[in-house]
């Protein structure tokens, strides 16, 4: 019993430093957007301030699904899973949600449907939009080492996996986390890596749409649902490799 105190004392002091990095999130300067982004949507064409459907806030997750994928990540796919559930308590409470890729709409909305989603997905096809917010990025940009992905530097790819194209692996095989992913996209670890996970939240003020914060990377932990959970079962996060899938690729026993 001692023990779980100790651990309580330490939960505690978790989330009230949870409760004070909140509020230095909602203490950032905003960015005043002065960009021009068009979205495809179920809707038709929408600008970034319709995609806020008349609340004053916006929160966009960042799914990774290039123009060249067969399927959305599957990391971005289980943290979604959890998209349906929080979509009507954020829009009753006046934030907007929305998740936003680059790939053309009519192939996000046949996987939205093949996951039995219904979370707004809006296409960001042919738009600078992922780009500017730093979640997506060129295969010049790869070559040269001039990514800033998480506000740091990456290394260039080396050529060797840049060339990685492993569409028949083996979890327990030699293909590496990164290859194992790519292949669960249909693509190679250049093309899918030029894409990346992130959220981003904006606000309209006097019909002026403003950035206010963005995560990436591990940044992203707290949105992805099962993790909280693993992280308080017997065993933990337990990981061994890639385990996860899409929901609908588990076998079923």
């Amino acid at each position: 019993m001692a023990r779980r105190f100790e651990l309580l004392t330490a939960e505690k002091q978790l989330t009230a430093q949870s409760d004070e990095v909140a509020q230095r999130r909602q203490h950032l300067p905003w960015v005043r957007i002065d960009k021009a982004y068009q979205f495809d949507t179920e809707e038709g064409s929408a600008s970034l301030a319709e995609l806020f459907g008349g609340r004053s806030q916006l929160i966009i997750y960042h799914f990774m699904f290039g123009p060249d994928y067969t399927a959305g990540c599957p990391s971005c796919s289980s943290i979604a899973d959890g998209f349906n559930g929080i979509a009507a308590h954020l829009e009753n409470h006046d934030v907007a949600f929305s998740a936003v890729s680059r790939a053309p709409l009519a192939k996000l909305m046949a996987f939205r449907q093949r996951m039995g989603w219904t979370f707004p997905w809006a296409s960001s096809f042919g738009s600078d939009f992922n780009a500017d917010f730093s979640v997506f990025f060129t295969e010049r940009q790869q070559v040269e080492g001039s990514i800033e992905y998480n506000y740091r530097r990456e290394a260039p790819m080396p050529e060797p996996l840049a060339d990685t194209r492993p569409l028949d692996f083996r979890l327990q095989g030699g293909a590496g986390a990164h290859a194992q992913i790519a292949a669960m996209t249909g693509t190679d670890v250049a093309t899918f890596s030029r894409d990346k996970p992130g959220m981003s939240s904006f606000v309209l003020e006097d019909g002026v749409v403003y950035h206010t914060y963005s995560a990436y990377s591990r940044g992203l932990d707290s949105l992805w649902g099962v993790y909280q959970w693993l992280d308080r079962a017997p065993k933990g996060r337990n990981e061994q490799g890639i385990w996860w899938r899409r929901h609908d690729e588990y076998a079923r026993g």
